[in-house]
């Protein structure tokens, strides 16, 4: 991965919760965080004493190469959302002002915590659908806007490919937010995904969550492996 093809974009743990509908039960149990970025979830979560793991391709760059990026993009990422802003839902934040704050400040906590989350292994370096973890080693297995958001840059079979890793490396449930493209659209990707899981016997559902931001991306896919 080249890091100048990649937009970082934060979002935190009070997000999290409401875009994967994170029980007290769910927040004490060992979670895997897929495509997490330079997001503040793993941050805030450690410090409330949870078990969480971080997985993403953006791991291989140093603290100072990530920070060089988020500042060569936010402007830009500003201007974007500025003239796209009808594109989303203005409720839980009220203008662009605001969420570039809230972003900023949960790229700058991981940013605090990088190095040492690290060394914690905490942040691994690894890209979906290889992980290299064991199976059943965790049980809640989360992905945040990745899978089916960017529906045009990655085919069926990879999203089939990296779900069922994920379900093989949970215990109990995967969970998926949103199930909408870039366009706002349900994911061409989700009715062979769904028909998958179904021939390998899993009990999947699509959810409405306690948050909506991007218009349509108000529910997520939840897998339960048990």
């Amino acid at each position: 991965m080249k890091l100048e093809n990649v937009v970082p974009w934060g979002r935190n743990l009070n997000e999290y919760k409401k875009m994967f509908l994170l029980t007290p039960e769910d927040l004490l149990s060992k979670i895997l965080g897929c495509a997490d970025g330079p997001s503040s979830f793993n941050y805030e979560l450690t410090l409330a004493n949870g078990k969480v793991t971080s997985i993403d391709p953006i791991y291989e760059f140093s603290k100072e190469e990530i920070q060089q990026r988020i500042n060569d993009t936010s402007q830009t990422v500003s201007q974007q959302l500025r003239l796209n802003q009808n594109d989303f839902i203005w409720k839980d934040i009220k203008d662009v002002n605001e969420l570039i704050a809230i972003r900023l400040e949960a790229m700058n906590d991981f940013l605090n915590d990088y190095d040492k989350g690290l060394k914690e292994k905490r942040y691994i370096h690894e890209v979906l659908p290889e992980l290299s973890f064991e199976e059943n080693s965790f049980d809640l297995v989360l992905c945040s806007h990745f899978l089916f958001l960017y529906s045009d840059n990655f085919d069926t079979d990879f999203h089939i490919n990296s779900i069922l890793k994920m379900c093989k490396i949970a215990k109990k449930e995967v969970r998926i937010f949103p199930i909408v493209d870039l366009k706002n659209n349900k994911s061409k990707h989700l009715d062979r995904v769904l028909n998958s899981l179904d021939e390998k016997g899993f009990c999947s559902e699509l959810v409405k969550t306690q948050y909506e931001f991007q218009k349509g991306g108000n529910e997520m896919l939840r897998i339960k492996i048990s």
